[in-house]
Formats: structure tokens, sequence, C-alpha cells
């Protein structure tokens, strides 16, 4: 463990003895977990001023944490970063080496691609139209991963340990981490990026409401001989939506939201015949399609925290909200988490106070759970609507997307909502 920044008040020192007579490490901030929303979260914090303290596992040889799939380079996932997004990993110094191997999101393209009775108007929305430059930039996990762990070894006010938080126990004034290599930490705050299966909600006793959802998404990196030109082009299915998102080059990410049993027949397939059956739902937009080595299969399930903040324990990404992935909604979300935390802690550090206390697990809370809750309202409410055999629902949804095809001050609003929400912004 390796304390970064100048001495001062509150930086992390090493060597001080516990009442069981190990020697214990303290810090203000510490973030379990390595993937993207936790690395976001202790760079925005040590960017912010709060010292701070990353423990997750990370193979530099490897280039990923080896905490969670988010960061493992088998893991050929890729996230669509929204602009908002793109400005606070501006901010933290990361994004010129993302940029790179990331590529822009100019049009959003929604086609109905259902067999149904009544069917959609297709409406494209273009980034140049509120004057963005891009939505957001599509970016291979891998990628970005590497990127956020490289900026950790120069951030100042950041330490890392290497290991996993076996244990979190909580006391009025303090939290101490037991990790599985090195002493015990004792901080104000504890960042829990642990993902789904957090030990850090269950430390704290948060609860937690979810749900399966009998859909499972399947995620390609293809290869295509038209060229993308920047549009990522949603199908809309009776089973789910199969977005085609781009990535730099002749190449682009495909995340297919099937049922179980469709997905159960794709995984089937293999070679020319899986790049066929893709290309023919593709209605062959990019040409002919050939699918590169590795897939992933994710059943889908909705996973709320009943609280985001309790007992200083903050939870940010995974931890906190999982949703299904459609309309990029997850890392972007979980990226917000840890911006406003970041913000809520600073002031309250520069003001002497505890960054643990009641009032700032309150105000997190306050803050984000209106975002979170609009998001996942919202995702849930068009799947549900795919899905709806019912003509009723089927019209609904094919009047809003005709609305936003002929209202340009709704389709302005709605565009501006989805890349940056105006009202919870509360960065620092």
């Amino acid at each position: 463990m390796t304390p970064a920044g100048e001495p001062g008040r509150g930086t992390m020192h090493i060597g001080k003895p516990s009442v069981e007579g190990t020697h214990v490490g303290e810090t203000q901030a510490a973030v379990i977990g390595g993937g993207p929303a936790g690395l976001v979260a202790a760079l925005a914090l040590a960017h912010a001023g709060v010292p701070t303290v990353l423990v997750a596992r990370h193979d530099a040889s490897r280039g990923h944490d080896c905490d969670g799939a988010a960061g493992n380079l088998a893991d050929n996932r890729t996230t669509a970063l929204l602009d908002s997004s793109v400005a606070m990993l501006d901010r933290l110094g990361i994004w010129d080496s993302c940029r790179g191997n990331a590529a822009p999101l100019r049009t959003l393209r929604i086609a109905d691609d259902t067999r149904r009775l009544w069917r959609a108007p297709e409406v494209c929305f273009e980034a140049a139209e509120i004057g963005l430059e891009a939505f957001g930039w599509n970016i291979a996990n891998a990628h970005l991963v590497s990127a956020l762990w490289a900026r950790t070894g120069d951030m100042p006010g950041l330490a890392h340990v290497n290991g996993e938080a076996q244990a979190i126990d909580i006391h009025n004034d303090s939290v101490t981490i037991r990790p599985t290599d090195g002493p015990p930490l004792r901080c104000r705050i504890v960042i829990g990026a642990d993902g789904r299966n957090s030990i850090c909600r269950a430390a704290a006793g948060i609860s937690v409401t979810s749900r399966a959802i009998p859909q499972t998404a399947l995620t390609f990196t293809l290869k295509h001989t038209r060229a993308h030109h920047d549009v990522s082009t949603e199908f809309h299915t009776e089973e789910g939506p199969f977005t085609l998102v781009p990535l730099p080059g002749l190449r682009s990410s495909l995340v297919c939201v099937v049922s179980t049993a469709a997905a159960q027949w794709l995984e089937a397939l293999d070679g020319d015949t899986l790049d066929r059956e893709i290309e023919r739902r593709s209605h062959s937009i990019l040409g002919k399609i050939r699918i590169e080595p590795g897939r992933g299969v994710f059943p889908l399930r909705v996973a709320i925290a009943n609280r985001f903040a309790a007992r200083r324990v903050a939870l940010v990404g995974e931890a906190a909200h999982l949703l299904p992935p459609i309309g990029a909604q997850g890392l972007n979300l979980g990226l917000r988490d840890g911006f406003t935390l970041a913000g809520i802690t600073a002031e309250i550090y520069r003001a002497h106070g505890d960054i643990g206390s009641d009032a700032v697990m309150t105000e997190y809370e306050r803050r984000r759970r209106p975002d979170v809750a609009s998001r996942g309202f919202a995702v849930d409410l068009l799947n549900r609507s795919l899905l709806s055999d019912f003509i009723g629902v089927q019209g609904l949804r094919g009047l809003g997307l005709y609305a936003l095809s002929r209202i340009g001050p709704l389709r302005r609003t709605v565009m501006r909502e989805g890349v940056a929400p105006r009202p919870r912004r509360h960065h620092q």
C-alpha cells in the first residue's frame, strides 16, 4: 500500500498501531472495486482533494482489474460514453488516452423491426441539432479500464491497495477495511463499487429490490464491409432491442436482447451460420458481417438498492443499480454517481467536516435517487412496450416515436436530457 500526494491533513499514513496490535493505514475515503465505476469514483475523489485509497486487485501485466467482468480484457463489451461522461473523463485527464480507441455517435437511429399491426415510424436523432459533435463515444471496456488504471498511477492523493476487501467493520466514527493483502485500513467513508453482489452493501445492511427479466443480452464485436458513418442503429424487435454501435474503422459492437430460448439458439450457432444470422437481423445495413472471437451472454435483471448510502457506506455503479443494457444508461449512471459523491465529500472535507456523516449519506441519496429512478423507469417502459402484445401499448409507443420525429422542440429536449440531465447536475 503506497501513499500518494503531499503529507497533510487527512492524507493516508501507514504504521499507526490498532487496538489489536497490528498496523493500520488511514485515509479519508476508500473505494472498493476496480471496474470503471470504482476507478472513476476514486479518481474523482482524489481530483477533488479528498485523500483516497482504492482497494482492488489489479494485474498490471494483463492491464485490467481482477475484481469484475467490466475490467476483464476477455470481456468484449463496449460502453457508449455519453457527452456528459466524456466531459467527466476529460476533467480527470483521461479522455485524451481514450479518444483514439473510441468512435463518435453522431446519429442515433431507431427502426421498428416488429411484425405487429401498429409499427412505429423510423426516428433519427442528430447530435448537431443540439450543438454537439457527438452524443457520445463508443469504446471497448478493456481500453477504458486500461486508461483509468494508468491514470490512477499518477493521480495525486490516490493510493492503491492491490487486493480485495474481505471484511468491512463499521464503527460510529469510522470504517475499518480488512483487505486480503496488507494491513487493515481505516477511513471515514467507504465507496462500494464492488458490483451486484456488493459486500459493502451487505455490511451497511442495505437491502435490494430485484427481479429477473425473461430476456438475455448477447454481445458481439463485428467486422463489416460497409461504413457505419458514425450512426448507431437500434432495431426494435418483439424480443428486445438489437443495437449496432460504431467502433473505429469498419467495426461495430452489437447488443442483441432476445428471449432466453432465442439466446440459447443463437449461442449454439457458430462460424458462417452465425455471421449470416446476424447479418439477416441487421438487414445488411453494414454489408457482409464477420463476428470477431469472443461473445458475452448476460441474463437480464433489474436491481435497485433501497438506499444508496447508509452507515458511512455510499454505493456507486452496479452495487447501487443494475439496469438492462438499453439506452446506454448503466455505466453512465455509475460515473455520475462517483462525480456527485466527489462533489459532496470535497465540500465537507474543505470545511473540516466528517465526510461519512449521516448528512452526507442523506445528500447523496437525495441527489442520485431521482436520476436513477427516472432512467430506470424509462428503460423499463421501453422494454415492456416492446414485449407487450397489447395493441394499445404498441400504439402509444408508435405515437411517442412519431411525435419525436415531427416535433422539433420535443425531440431536442429529449436529446439534451438523454445526454446530460441538467436539473440533476451536481458535479464539482
